[in-house]
């Protein structure tokens, strides 16, 4: 299995934001040298959910201060950005990194209606543009002489320069919530990064990917090579005791839960209603579901029923909701000499 860090810095308020920033670099740092695969980058804006915003600068400064761990978009959202520009600017980021960048794209946030607006867009209208900017990205990345005419874009250029070291281009995957977006993902051979569901809503996704590549063509061997590059979502807090875990996790993910559910009652039009009485947890909000949580042989008991449903690759919320930084920093060490090498 391959391990990846997903850094989600949430900061409370904004006189904090620089040190939230400065404190997530600092964890970067540690996940590389703690054997993590990946650091996977992320976008929000104006409300403080990702302190550090914008996944592209951010990732130059991975770049410069790492050497090997791959730098992942979850995810860049395609909402906000012209496509040649992303192009141009993700191109720059697989030269500084020397080929080690993952672009993983989405619509943007499906709660966050004022995100949008900050962009002078409509929910709708980043849903409607996605196919047609990741096309362009892609076709930026390797055509020579473009000329695209679009819905949205029309553009002609000679060439994208500088190119990306990852030849045809860089990985690009997508995160999906809804089991159709996983499979319209299938049909077309590309990974996906799968949010917090339950095991066996997990299981059968992977199942229902395969058979469906193999169903629309893609035979075997792409096949193989797709599940391998897919990502699934987990939080993890490991203590020396699982009280001790449990207590960090619980204090993190409600501030978190708390951020993210005031944010969108005051700045989303319209707030953000309740759901009606009696509707269960999604996955995401329930903290058993959620989180990898315990000690290190409890941890690794979880990922190896992980493993054995399917999962290849497991993407880590190793910092929720502004956790306290040493617990953070002790939860990682714990992973990285205890649990990670049970996986290698």
């Amino acid at each position: 299995m391959r391990f990846g860090q997903f850094l989600f810095p949430v900061s409370h308020v904004p006189d904090n934001d620089g040190a939230v920033i400065d404190n997530a670099l600092a964890e970067v740092e540690l996940a590389e040298r703690m054997g993590f695969d990946a650091v996977w980058l992320t976008e929000h804006h104006f409300d403080g959910a990702s302190a550090y915003a914008d996944p592209l600068v951010f990732g130059a400064a991975v770049a410069a201060r790492t050497e090997r761990i791959r730098i992942g978009f979850a995810v860049v959202e395609m909402a906000f950005h012209h496509p040649v520009r992303l192009a141009a600017q993700t191109a720059l980021l697989d030269n500084l990194s020397h080929g080690r960048l993952i672009v993983g794209t989405g619509r943007g946030s499906a709660f966050n209606h004022y995100e949008y607006l900050g962009f002078g867009l409509t929910m709708e209208e980043g849903v409607e543009r996605l196919p047609e900017a990741e096309e362009l990205l892609v076709r930026s990345w390797t055509d020579e002489d473009l000329h695209f005419e679009g819905q949205y874009w029309n553009v002609k250029f000679p060439q994208l320069r500088p190119r990306p070291v990852q030849k045809p281009h860089p990985p690009l995957v997508r995160a999906c919530i809804s089991e159709a977006s996983t499979m319209a993902m299938a049909r077309i051979g590309r990974p996906i990064l799968m949010g917090v569901q339950s095991m066996d809503t997990t299981r059968l996704r992977l199942e229902q990917y395969r058979d469906t590549m193999l169903a629309e063509g893609h035979g075997e061997e792409a096949t193989e090579r797709a599940l391998d590059q897919c990502w699934v979502a987990r939080n993890l807090m490991l203590g020396e005791s699982y009280d001790e875990a449990v207590e960090v996790a619980e204090y993190g993910f409600e501030r978190e839960r708390k951020h993210f559910r005031e944010a969108r009652e005051i700045y989303n039009p319209g707030g953000f209603p309740k759901p009606p009485p009696g509707t269960p947890l999604a996955p995401g909000e329930d903290l058993h579901q959620a989180f990898i949580i315990g000690t290190p042989d409890q941890a690794a008991e979880r990922i190896a029923e992980l493993r054995d449903i399917g999962v290849r690759n497991l993407l880590l919320k190793l910092n929720t909701g502004e956790m306290p930084p040493d617990k953070v920093r002790a939860s990682m060490k714990l992973f990285g000499e205890k649990v990670l090498p049970l996986f290698g």
